[in-house]
Parts: C-alpha cells; sequence; structure tokens
C-alpha cells in the first residue's frame, strides 16, 4: 500500500477535502478499517521509526515515565511517549535538553515523542496563570518565576526539546461555562494555531492543530474547520477530559472527527480507561494517552479485563495468583498478588514500579487486539465482548 504524506488534506469518501501542503516529517498509512464504524489501524512513519495505529502512549511528563526505565518501557510493548512543555521548560530548562543532545539522547528513549504544549497546564494550573490573546503568563509552581508562554514561545521550547511531534498552544476552558466563554476559548485556539504554524521552523518536527469547543457541537465543528483551512500534520481532540462522562465524550468526537482529514493522524488527549478507548477507536480516533496507567499502579491498583485489581486489600493477603491470567508482563510472570501487595504495604519502590508495567502492558495489549479486529473485520465484535467483561 502506498504510503499517504501527512499534511495533504482530504480522504475518504465523505469527509472533508483539506488544503494540499507540502509532506511533513509525519506521514500516516492506513492499512484497514472497520466495515461498521469509522475505527481504522494504520502506520504512523516518524523521524524515529513506525507506530501501529490506534497506539497508548505512556506519559513521561518531566522527561521520564515514573519509575519506569526505557527498557522497561520497551519491554510493555511502548512504542512512542509523551513529554510536556511546560514542566521541560521550567525544570531543567529547553537549552540544557537542546545541549545534552535532545530528548532522545537526554532521557534515553530511543523511540517517537510527543510534546504536548502547556495548554493542559493553563488549564490545571488556572490559579496560576494569567490568559490573554497574547498567551498565558504561568507563575511557577516550583519557585514562582514567571514563565512567558506565548504560542511562538510554545513551538520555540518544543523545537529545542526535539520531539517528533509538536502540539499547537491552545485555550481548554474550564467547564461547565457559557458559551459564550466556550466559543471565546475555540477563537484563540484557532489564532494561536496559526502564530503557532507561522512561528515553525524546524522541517523535522511535524505539528498538530488542537479542535476545542467543549459541549457544543457547532463550536467543535467550526475549530475543526478552521485548523484543517490552516494545514497541520495531524490533529487532535482536546478538552475531553476534564470530567466530562462518556457519553459526553463521544458526542464531542462525534462534532469533530467528520471534519478532519482521513489521511493525517487524530489524536484525543488524555483519555486512557478503555471503554473510552474503544469509543473513540470506533469514532476514528488513531493515538491516546493518559496518567491512568501509571498513577494507577503507583497507587496500588491494577487494570484487568475482569476489573480492576487492587493490590492493598486484604483478600489478596495470600493470593498466588497474578494481577490477571494471561498477562505476559513482568508482574504477571513472576510475582504473585500476595507479593505485591506486600510490597505496596512496606512501602517498598518496587511495587508502583510492578503494577505501573502491568497497567501500562494491559493497554498496549489492548491495543494489539483492537489493531487486530480492525484488520479482521471485528472490531465490533471485540468492542462489545470487551464491555461487557468491564462494564460500560
Amino acid at each position: 500500500m502506498t504510503t499517504v504524506a501527512v499534511g495533504r488534506g482530504g480522504g475518504a469518501a465523505g469527509m472533508n477535502e483539506g488544503p494540499d501542503p507540502c509532506a511533513g516529517p509525519v506521514r500516516f498509512q492506513p492499512l484497514g478499517r472497520d466495515p461498521s464504524t469509522a475505527a481504522r489501524a494504520g502506520v504512523m512513519q516518524t523521524p524515529h521509526g513506525p507506530v501501529p495505529t490506534p497506539v497508548f502512549m505512556p506519559v513521561g511528563t518531566q522527561a521520564t515515565v515514573k519509575g519506569l526505565s526505557p527498557e522497561q518501557l520497551l519491554a510493555t510493548g511502548s512504542r512512542m511517549i509523551l513529554t510536556n512543555t511546560y514542566h521541560l521548560a521550567l525544570r531543567p530548562g529547553e537549552d540544557v535538553v537542546q545541549a545534552l543532545g535532545g530528548l532522545h539522547t537526554f532521557m534515553g528513549w530511543p523511540g517517537p515523542i510527543l510534546t504536548d504544549s502547556g495548554g493542559f497546564q493553563a488549564f490545571s494550573l488556572a490559579e496560576r496563570n494569567r490568559i490573554t490573546d497574547r498567551g498565558v503568563e504561568f507563575r511557577s509552581h516550583l519557585d514562582g518565576s514567571l514563565l512567558d508562554l506565548t504560542p511562538e514561545r510554545a513551538v520555540a521550547i518544543q523545537q529545542a526539546l526535539g520531539a517528533d511531534v509538536a502540539m499547537c498552544l491552545d485555550h481548554c476552558p474550564a467547564l461547565p461555562a457559557d458559551k459564550r466563554v466556550v466559543a471565546q476559548a475555540v477563537d484563540r485556539t484557532i489564532a494561536w494555531a496559526g502564530r503557532s504554524k507561522a512561528a515553525r521552523s524546524r522541517p523535522d518536527q511535524a505539528l498538530f492543530g488542537i479542535v476545542q469547543g467543549g459541549p457544543h457541537a457547532d463550536l467543535r465543528a467550526g475549530c475543526a474547520q478552521a485548523l484543517v483551512e490552516l494545514g497541520f500534520d495531524g490533529y487532535a481532540v482536546g478538552g475531553v477530559s476534564v470530567g466530562e462522562s462518556r457519553e459526553e465524550v463521544r458526542q464531542a468526537l462525534q462534532a469533530t472527527v467528520p471534519h478532519l482529514p482521513a489521511d493525517q493522524p487524530r489524536y484525543l488527549m488524555g483519555v486512557g480507561r478503555p471503554q473510552d478507548i474503544l469509543d473513540a477507536v470506533a469514532a476514528g480516533i488513531d493515538l491516546f494517552d493518559c496518567v491512568l496507567p501509571t498513577r494507577n499502579g503507583r497507587n496500588a491498583t491494577c487494570l484487568a479485563m475482569t476489573g480492576p485489581v487492587k493490590l492493598r486489600n486484604a483478600a489478596h493477603k495470600v493470593d498466588s495468583r497474578p494481577i490477571e491470567e494471561g498477562c505476559d508482563c513482568l508482574a504477571c510472570r513472576q510475582f504473585s498478588r500476595g507479593y505485591l501487595r506486600h510490597l505496596f504495604l512496606a512501602k517498598e519502590m518496587l511495587g508502583p514500579i510492578l503494577a505501573s508495567i502491568h497497567n501500562l502492558r494491559f493497554l498496549h495489549r489492548l491495543m494489539d487486539r483492537i489493531r487486530e479486529a480492525i484488520l479482521a473485520g471485528r472490531f465490533v465484535q471485540l468492542h462489545r465482548e470487551i464491555l461487557e467483561a468491564l462494564g460500560p
């Protein structure tokens, strides 16, 4: 199959026809689509290797996925990871990362990296910043120093970091909010996207636009169309990991995805629950990220097809079973639930490490099953089977 260049708008019948800029550094190669949904399997080619899609990206906010070495990440099946512009600009500083060879060398990770722009921190650290049309003025959560994060500055930081994929700075409003407030955030997101594209100068780094619009279908459609007119290497759906219900996430995807080019990557930001991933894949999403597997792992909660396993529970005191039967991760191959419970109660660091390894492996195994099911034409059946096992 011929590789399709990212940056070229348009696609399959019924999809939006976009502009036709030059091919970018990331290319999306579609391999198959489910006949009953918009679910699709493919390969995203990047400067640091191919990424089979749909794919889940572990979050390494500060240039590390907490507690795990690059070798351990690779062993879980991780192919691409996410780091953060805001946090790395504050510590150690993008100039330090650049001087030490860029993110890949700095953190010893051989695969592709995506950097978030800092837009989510503008939402999550709202009490420490001021948002204007110019950008976001942060007061550092570390020492109170000023970080003036404009769209241009966010691009410059990400170019210095050297990720394979950079994100435009966007405005994610806190919800619920009056529609006028959300519309203002959409206008600002579009304006910032244009400024981000104009500031871009690194030819080996892709730049993705982010669709905002809250729960309003018309705002999301308008934002998506405006970003496609600007022309990016891929597109993300933002503002859907801030407390919405599963149904609200589905509605946001229904309002957005049909307006995005079919031959470019689509990224749903901050979503990691298996149920939500399945829904989003059905809507045509290719990339996911979330802190859920490692954060839950550090808190002794493990993912399993029979439901969450809470390792601190007394029921596991003399439980010789692995976290999940059939799982091939290090934790399940070598250790019992009883031993893992002991590690957490003794506050031994190996407990969170092993639980995080399991949770990441769980999600990567899920993504493998999803890709296989799409290519075999049985995604709808798999979707139903997993929801029946996990619950809605």
